[in-house]
Parts: C-alpha cells; sequence; structure tokens
C-alpha cells in the first residue's frame, strides 16, 4: 500500500468547526507515467474547485507536464498521451508550482486520494523540499462509509458490493462518464459524486469538517 508524505499543517480549529457547505474544496486528480512508486511520475494534472456541493465549472486547473520519467505502453493506452505530446511541455516541476497555488486554501479531494498525493508530494518533496499542505477528503472512504449507514443511498448497494472504481461508482449515481482517464474530466466525475453524497450526509450527521474528516481521511 502506498503511503503519502503526511501534510505538515493541522487542520485549524476554526476549520474544523466550519460548516462542510461553507468550506472551499479542490477536487484533483492525475494521470502518471506507470504506478510504479519508484520510477514513474506524473504526466497531467488536473481539478475543479467547490465551495460546499457548488461546483465552479468556471475555476479549474489542467495541464500535461514533461515528466520526471518515460511513460510507459500501458499508461500510454490508458490516457492516450503520447511522447511527442509532452516533449514540449512545461516540467513539472513548474506545473507542481502553479497547481500549489491553485489548491491554496483548500480542502484537497480526490478519488483513493493516496495514490495521487504519493506522486504530487513525492515530486514536491525532491524538487523543492515541500509538500502540498491541508487536509484531504477521499471519496471512496465516503462511499464506504455510506453503505455502513441506512439512507437513501442504500439502494445504491448490494450485500456483496466491494467495487471501488470511480466510473462503476459513478454510473450508480447516474453521473456521465466521458473521457475517462483525462485528469480534468476526471476529477469532474469526482466532483460530482462528491457532490451527491454532500446532499446526504448532513442528515447522517456529518455536518462540519471536523465530522466529514473524521470519516473520509484518505
Amino acid at each position: 500500500m502506498l503511503r503519502f508524505f503526511r501534510h505538515a499543517e493541522k487542520p485549524s480549529a476554526e476549520l474544523l468547526m466550519t460548516p462542510i457547505e461553507r468550506c472551499s474544496f479542490v477536487v484533483i486528480d492525475t494521470e502518471l507515467t506507470g504506478l510504479d512508486p519508484k520510477r514513474d511520475s506524473i504526466v497531467s494534472i488536473g481539478g475543479i474547485k467547490m465551495t460546499g456541493g457548488s461546483i465552479e465549472m468556471g475555476n479549474t486547473f489542467y495541464e500535461i507536464a514533461s515528466p520526471e520519467s518515460a511513460m510507459s505502453s500501458q499508461s500510454i493506452l490508458i490516457h492516450g498521451i503520447t511522447p511527442g505530446e509532452v516533449s514540449e511541455k512545461r516540467l513539472i516541476g513548474r506545473v507542481l508550482e502553479d497547481f500549489q497555488e491553485f489548491c491554496k486554501g483548500s480542502v484537497i479531494v480526490g478519488h483513493f486520494l493516496s495514490l495521487d498525493l504519493f506522486f504530487i508530494n513525492k515530486e514536491l518533496k525532491k524538487l523543492f523540499n515541500r509538500t502540498l499542505q491541508g487536509p484531504a477528503v477521499d471519496t471512496y472512504r465516503i462511499y464506504d462509509w455510506l453503505k455502513q449507514h441506512n439512507g437513501d443511498f442504500s439502494r445504491h448497494f448490494s450485500a456483496e458490493d466491494d467495487d471501488k472504481n470511480l466510473f462503476n461508482i459513478a454510473a450508480k449515481f447516474k453521473i456521465q462518464v466521458s473521457n475517462a482517464h483525462n485528469s480534468l474530466a476526471d476529477a469532474f466525475i469526482t466532483a460530482q459524486l462528491f457532490q451527491r453524497f454532500l446532499s446526504v450526509l448532513p442528515n447522517l450527521g456529518v455536518k462540519t469538517m471536523k465530522e466529514l474528516l473524521r470519516i473520509s481521511k484518505p
């Protein structure tokens, strides 16, 4: 199991007591040259801002980067980004500097977020001796928590349900999946899934960031 570099900052008491609907989120996704934690690196990164359950369609980040490592043929088949496309792109370090600025002041959200954070923080630690700051929320952790509770979402689960794939889970909630494995498109799918979850969590007693982090830490 991958372990990402831990965030240096703990959430402030003020943030922990903030109602979820007033919090700023940035939903992120990455595409990689492969899944080898020692050898592979980021080839694209996408993000979209949310305030509470409202998705800010005009407030996005997307960039293809010149990666630190060569792309595998398997990864090219998945995300469709070719070596020719990345040859004239900015180095990942420059991209991550801008991405950090985009994320500043927001809670990070993603699906199986530990994978994205591992690769982001590996690059940041290597290049700048720092990591991405702030609290983090994993939509799969919320999904898994919801399966243990009653409520309107119970119809989306079966007794044997252990599906973890973002696209299959999104389909259960009638979220259209197109252009899969594009980091911005996948971030938007994740944002819509997160939006669905936020609509029901208050009725299950999850109303503040402290309560959300309790059920959703990567």
